[in-house]
Protein backbone atom coordinates (compact mmCIF):
# COMPACT_ATOMS: atom_id res chain seq x y z
CA UNK A 1 0.00 0.00 0.00
CA UNK A 2 1.42 3.21 -0.95
CA UNK A 3 1.04 6.58 1.28
CA UNK A 4 -1.84 8.82 0.41
CA UNK A 5 0.44 12.27 -0.62
CA UNK A 6 1.65 14.85 1.76
CA UNK A 7 0.29 18.32 1.19
CA UNK A 8 3.53 20.62 0.86
CA UNK A 9 4.26 22.94 3.25
CA UNK A 10 4.68 26.38 2.13
CA UNK A 11 7.73 27.87 3.27
CA UNK A 12 7.46 31.96 1.90
CA UNK A 13 5.78 32.23 5.55
CA UNK A 14 7.57 32.41 9.01
CA UNK A 15 6.30 29.83 11.19
CA UNK A 16 4.47 32.34 13.31
CA UNK A 17 2.33 33.29 10.37
CA UNK A 18 1.55 29.78 9.42
CA UNK A 19 0.39 29.49 13.60
CA UNK A 20 -1.87 32.50 12.90
CA UNK A 21 -3.10 31.22 9.64
CA UNK A 22 -3.77 28.10 11.04
CA UNK A 23 -5.76 28.96 13.27
CA UNK A 24 -7.71 31.46 11.84
CA UNK A 25 -8.45 28.69 8.60
CA UNK A 26 -10.03 26.98 11.79
CA UNK A 27 -12.05 29.84 13.10
CA UNK A 28 -13.47 30.70 9.69
CA UNK A 29 -14.06 26.77 8.69
CA UNK A 30 -16.16 26.51 12.00
CA UNK A 31 -18.27 30.11 10.96
CA UNK A 32 -18.97 28.44 7.66
CA UNK A 33 -16.33 29.69 5.23
CA UNK A 34 -14.13 27.69 2.76
CA UNK A 35 -10.35 29.21 2.79
CA UNK A 36 -7.38 29.05 0.48
CA UNK A 37 -4.14 30.70 1.49
CA UNK A 38 -1.73 32.34 -0.85
CA UNK A 39 -4.16 33.11 -3.70
CA UNK A 40 -3.07 35.73 -6.61
CA UNK A 41 -5.77 38.29 -6.74
CA UNK A 42 -6.22 40.24 -10.04
CA UNK A 43 -4.29 42.76 -9.22
CA UNK A 44 -0.63 40.23 -9.15
CA UNK A 45 -0.87 40.47 -5.02
CA UNK A 46 -0.51 37.59 -3.38
CA UNK A 47 -3.64 37.51 -0.32
CA UNK A 48 -2.57 35.61 2.52
CA UNK A 49 -6.41 33.92 3.17
CA UNK A 50 -9.16 34.21 0.95
CA UNK A 51 -12.34 32.68 2.09
CA UNK A 52 -15.93 32.07 0.99
CA UNK A 53 -19.10 31.35 2.45
CA UNK A 54 -22.03 29.65 1.25
CA UNK A 55 -23.10 33.02 0.43
CA UNK A 56 -20.84 34.29 -2.02
CA UNK A 57 -19.37 36.33 0.83
CA UNK A 58 -15.57 37.07 0.41
CA UNK A 59 -13.38 38.05 3.00
CA UNK A 60 -9.95 38.42 3.32
CA UNK A 61 -7.39 38.18 5.76
CA UNK A 62 -4.01 39.74 5.86
CA UNK A 63 -1.48 37.87 8.19
CA UNK A 64 0.73 40.24 10.23
CA UNK A 65 3.09 38.33 12.43
CA UNK A 66 4.82 40.84 13.84
CA UNK A 67 5.61 44.87 13.99
CA UNK A 68 8.25 44.92 11.54
CA UNK A 69 5.84 43.05 9.31
CA UNK A 70 2.90 45.37 9.30
CA UNK A 71 4.99 48.54 9.02
CA UNK A 72 7.07 47.44 5.74
CA UNK A 73 3.78 45.96 3.84
CA UNK A 74 1.37 48.44 2.76
CA UNK A 75 -0.04 46.54 0.03
CA UNK A 76 -3.01 45.20 2.08
CA UNK A 77 -5.11 48.57 1.11
CA UNK A 78 -5.21 47.24 -2.06
CA UNK A 79 -7.26 43.74 -0.94
CA UNK A 80 -10.50 45.80 -0.39
CA UNK A 81 -10.88 45.85 -4.11
CA UNK A 82 -11.18 41.88 -4.24
CA UNK A 83 -12.97 41.08 -1.13
CA UNK A 84 -16.28 41.60 0.78
CA UNK A 85 -14.84 42.63 4.52
CA UNK A 86 -10.92 42.77 5.41
CA UNK A 87 -9.51 41.31 8.23
CA UNK A 88 -6.43 41.47 9.89
CA UNK A 89 -4.73 38.50 11.95
CA UNK A 90 -2.25 38.62 14.52
CA UNK A 91 -1.19 36.48 16.95
CA UNK A 92 -2.76 36.93 20.19
CA UNK A 93 0.73 38.94 21.83
CA UNK A 94 0.54 41.64 19.48
CA UNK A 95 -0.01 45.56 20.73
CA UNK A 96 -3.35 45.79 17.86
CA UNK A 97 -3.26 50.01 18.50
CA UNK A 98 -1.32 50.40 15.75
CA UNK A 99 -3.63 48.44 13.35
CA UNK A 100 -6.09 50.27 11.10
CA UNK A 101 -9.58 50.66 12.50
CA UNK A 102 -11.54 50.38 9.00
CA UNK A 103 -10.53 46.32 9.20
CA UNK A 104 -11.82 43.83 11.19
CA UNK A 105 -9.44 42.15 13.91
CA UNK A 106 -8.90 38.27 14.36
CA UNK A 107 -6.29 37.60 17.22
CA UNK A 108 -5.25 33.81 16.85
CA UNK A 109 -2.32 30.93 17.40
CA UNK A 110 -1.63 27.75 15.60
CA UNK A 111 -4.81 26.27 17.81
CA UNK A 112 -7.77 28.76 17.01
CA UNK A 113 -8.63 32.20 16.81
CA UNK A 114 -11.43 34.86 17.54
CA UNK A 115 -13.13 37.71 15.92
CA UNK A 116 -12.10 40.93 18.31
CA UNK A 117 -13.77 43.67 15.83
CA UNK A 118 -15.85 42.65 12.83
CA UNK A 119 -14.83 44.33 9.23
CA UNK A 120 -16.84 46.64 7.83
CA UNK A 121 -18.87 45.50 4.70
CA UNK A 122 -17.90 46.67 1.30
CA UNK A 123 -19.83 44.86 -1.35
CA UNK A 124 -17.83 43.76 -4.63
CA UNK A 125 -18.99 44.59 -8.23
CA UNK A 126 -20.81 41.69 -9.41
CA UNK A 127 -17.95 41.40 -12.55
CA UNK A 128 -15.35 41.41 -9.77
CA UNK A 129 -17.02 39.07 -7.47
CA UNK A 130 -16.67 36.56 -10.56
CA UNK A 131 -13.32 37.05 -10.85
CA UNK A 132 -12.28 36.32 -7.56
CA UNK A 133 -14.63 33.55 -7.07
CA UNK A 134 -13.01 32.07 -10.28
CA UNK A 135 -9.19 32.52 -9.02
CA UNK A 136 -10.53 30.82 -5.63
CA UNK A 137 -12.09 27.85 -7.44
CA UNK A 138 -9.12 27.32 -10.37
CA UNK A 139 -6.38 27.66 -7.50
CA UNK A 140 -8.08 25.25 -5.29
CA UNK A 141 -8.78 22.76 -7.74
CA UNK A 142 -5.00 22.80 -9.30
CA UNK A 143 -3.59 22.69 -5.89
CA UNK A 144 -5.89 19.72 -5.65
CA UNK A 145 -4.97 17.91 -8.48
CA UNK A 146 -1.15 18.99 -7.97
CA UNK A 147 -0.83 17.15 -4.59
CA UNK A 148 -2.51 14.10 -5.85
CA UNK A 149 -0.64 13.93 -8.87
CA UNK A 150 2.84 14.82 -8.69
CA UNK A 151 3.64 14.77 -11.77
CA UNK A 152 1.67 17.32 -13.05
CA UNK A 153 3.37 19.75 -10.68
CA UNK A 154 3.57 21.31 -7.34
CA UNK A 155 0.52 22.12 -6.46
CA UNK A 156 1.12 25.67 -5.21
CA UNK A 157 -0.12 28.70 -7.20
Amino acid sequence: MTAPPQIPVDRRQSDAALAVARGVRRLLRSLGYSSITELTLASGRRADIVALSGASEILIVEIKSSVADFRTDAKWSEYRAHCDRLFFAVPRDFPVEILPGDAGLILADAYGAGIEREAPEHRLAPASRRAVLLRFAQAAADRLHGWTDRESGPGIL
